[in-house]
């Protein structure tokens, strides 16, 4: 993304799991751990969603790191429908940002991973922020989110996204009365309005940094 990007190797199940983090200036107000849309269909953590969550938490302080789920690019292992992709997501975590304050986010398939990895970590770990773009919630069981935490959470949804209807989210975030942020006329990979996308990223993170932190649990 930039001369300060860093490639990283961790660790998981599976193997080897690459990634790259990005360091904001000055000290980081902590860790924002980044996931990206299906493996089987072209997704890696050099997305063009995903790159650019990584440059909003870089632009509101946070260190970001984006991995290759299992069987993508320099990741070992094979494609587990999210399954073992929820524990790739929690190694990377324990590597990265095993204390301190942590944001989790993720593009598509990866937000639906991210929503199973929050789930598992629920008791264990504070979260400063929550992003989920493009929700996959149409094509997987995406878990729901704490209630405590719904003000920390930013769902952003394209009005027209052909590739996992609106209404899909809207079914998933009705019972939870969890809000989804909806951008006007834009399909699923957010063409010609990612600087829209990282503002309201960036400003929620911004909202969520001069407020208290609430618990996971």
């Amino acid at each position: 993304m930039n001369a300060q990007t860093q490639t990283l190797t961790l660790q998981g199940a599976a193997g080897a799991i690459e990634a790259l983090c990005d360091e904001p200036q000055g000290t980081p107000r902590g860790t924002a751990v980044l996931a990206h849309p299906h493996p089987l269909f072209g997704g890696t953590m050099t997305n063009k969603v995903v790159q650019t969550l990584a440059r909003a938490c870089v632009q509101a302080g946070w260190r970001a790191v984006r991995f290759n789920f299992r069987g993508v690019g320099a990741s070992a292992g094979t494609y587990d429908e999210g399954r073992a992709e929820a524990g790739d997501m929690r190694a990377v975590i324990e590597q990265v940002a095993a204390t301190g304050p942590l944001v989790l986010g993720g593009f598509s398939f990866g937000a639906f991973v991210t929503s199973h990895a929050l789930q598992q970590l629920a008791g264990q770990r504070e979260l400063a922020a929550l992003v989920l773009v493009g929700t996959a919630a149409s094509r997987f069981e995406v878990a729901p989110v704490d209630a405590a935490l719904h003000p920390r959470t930013l769902v952003v949804h394209g009005e027209q996204d052909d590739t996992v209807p609106l209404a899909a989210v809207l079914d998933w975030a009705r019972p939870q009365s969890l809000p989804v942020t909806v951008v006007p006329g834009v399909e699923h990979f957010f063409h010609g309005q990612l600087p829209l996308l990282k503002s309201l990223v960036t400003r929620h993170l911004q909202a969520c940094a001069a407020a208290p932190l609430s618990s996971v649990s």
